[in-house]
């Protein structure tokens, strides 16, 4: 027999496979063609205090690596996904995990507090690539303070698992993880997308309407799993990897630099049922390499 189940802190998974934030939809949108009740758990699309219609068009642009976007959090708001959403999740034997979004750190706690009542929500994943409206737009996640006090305000609004996701647009990804561990957060997911753009040359303008968007994909894997190696070496708390995985063989490299669990994004674009091919591909490397459990994997490379 072999194990496939993990602890992403205090969220069990029945396997550390999981899907990326604003690459899934509400989960259900891919219920035609993935078995939800396989996934570890699902990571539902941002989800903010009111709703957001999101930025202009284009927001999308595919790279020769991957692709950019800039959707700008385009959802329904908390209310919404909790009357709407959350229902039929319920039903779906996998945890549900809420990624969250603000433009003040009293939004994030106020987010936290609704979700904390909300029956079927089994963790908060914190986006802090959000900007601080109150100190200049300066993004939460490039500062370890400002980091910090969005994961203490998450804290002080749940009892669920926070796992606070860590943007790599950084100099030092491990003082960021060591400043939300320390600041109570249960697991930091890593990494977000890379800031970038793209030109078109015929009309001599950038391709996003926005000029610059979250470059996700292939491209990525490396700086994925150099941050991932580094913050498994620097904190105690598990980590979500992501950033590329495109099947088992990424994912496995994920999980070797120090992943508990890892998250499929662009993957989802190109390849529906990618994360069905992926725990395939985790069972088969497990059986070919006699791995019982994937407790021996997680941090093997160090």
């Amino acid at each position: 027999m072999i194990d496939l189940s993990v602890k992403l802190g205090p969220l069990a998974m029945k396997n550390p496979i999981t899907t990326a934030s604003g690459t899934f939809g509400f989960g259900l949108e891919f219920a035609s063609m993935v078995d939800l009740g396989r996934l570890g758990a699902i990571v539902v699309k941002g989800t903010t205090l009111e709703p957001r219609e999101g930025n202009p068009v284009p927001r999308m642009a595919e790279t020769p690596g991957g692709m950019l976007n800039s959707i700008g959090l385009q959802n329904p708001g908390v209310d919404a996904f909790i009357r709407d959403y959350l229902p039929p999740l319920r039903a779906i034997d996998t945890p549900i995990i809420v990624n969250i979004s603000g433009n003040t750190v009293e939004e994030y706690g106020e987010l936290a507090a609704k979700l904390d009542q909300a029956d079927g929500v089994a963790a908060l994943e914190v986006n802090v690539s959000c900007p601080n409206v109150k100190h200049g737009g300066i993004q939460f996640g490039t500062m370890p303070e400002s980091a910090a006090e969005v994961t203490r305000a998450v804290r002080a609004g749940t009892k669920k698992p926070v796992i606070v996701k860590l943007s790599p647009n950084v100099t030092d990804i491990v003082v960021m993880a060591e400043a939300v561990a320390d600041a109570g957060a249960d697991a930091v997911a890593l990494i977000n997308t890379l800031l970038g753009m793209a030109i078109d040359v015929k009309k001599r303008r950038p391709v996003l309407a926005n000029c610059f968007g979250g470059l996700s994909g292939p491209a990525v894997k490396p700086v994925a799993l150099r941050m991932i190696y580094q913050v498994h070496r620097a904190v105690k708390i598990p980590i979500l990897g992501m950033g590329g995985v495109m099947n088992s063989t990424d994912a496995l490299e994920m999980i070797m630099a120090g992943a508990t669990a890892v998250a499929v994004g662009t993957a989802n674009f190109c390849n529906p049922t990618a994360t069905m091919e992926i725990i395939d591909g985790l069972q088969d490397f497990c059986r070919r390499e006699g791995v019982r459990s994937m407790e021996e994997l997680i941090g093997a490379a160090h």
